[in-house]
């Protein structure tokens, strides 16, 4: 299977590197195959171009590499910080340049874009982590966890993929060398459940 692991977070040593080590490491162990983009390492540009979202468009290779590596995916995993209730903007750029029509959906015919388009991404599951520094349930009794609504509702199922898991990881600012090694064992057994060994 082809995993695709997609980063967004700007310190080299940060927790959220922390997670894609150990996403990245239970991937290969279980014989997969894994494709991982940390976005900040690689100078990804975030700015959607006047005319790219347009369907045929022209794309830099960049882009190109980051559409046929996110159909080509069994599963993607995306790991990021909770900013205001929101992915960095590195990583919504990258939602807007990659999971583009014809890459991650379709209008049907006679559907000129105001109804709800076919998903095309042929992973079955994907993954989502990321670190916050507020408590989940304030997030959802005071905010109603924008996070769950974003990847799940708005991005993921609208692209085709149902199983969609979620975890957060907080609060960051206090936690402790053994509270985070639990997590990152947390995540580690995710993984593998979510895409067991290759045979």
């Amino acid at each position: 299977m082809k995993i695709s692991i997609i980063l967004g977070h700007p310190r080299a040593h940060s927790f959220n590197h922390a997670l894609a080590a150990a996403t990245t490491t239970t991937a290969r162990n279980q014989g997969h195959e894994v494709r991982f983009h940390d976005l900040h390492a690689e100078g990804f540009d975030p700015v959607l171009a006047a005319g790219e979202e347009s369907r045929g468009a022209a794309l830099p290779p960049l882009i190109e590499l980051h559409c046929r590596e996110i159909k080509e995916a069994d599963g993607i995993v995306i790991i990021h910080p909770n900013w205001w209730g929101m992915p960095p903007a590195i990583l919504a750029g990258w939602v807007d340049r990659v999971l583009r029509p014809d890459v991650a959906y379709r209008f049907l015919d006679g559907d000129s874009g105001e109804g709800v388009p076919q998903g095309l991404l042929r992973a079955t599951a994907a993954i989502v982590l990321n670190t916050a520094n507020t408590l989940p349930e304030r997030e959802t009794r005071v905010f109603g966890d924008p996070l769950e609504r974003i990847w799940r509702d708005c991005i993921f199922n609208l692209c085709g993929i149902r199983q969609v898991e979620r975890r957060t990881f907080a609060v960051m600012v206090t936690s402790t060398a053994d509270v985070r090694k639990t997590w990152l064992d947390e995540v580690q057994a995710l993984v593998a459940k979510t895409w067991p060994r290759h045979t």
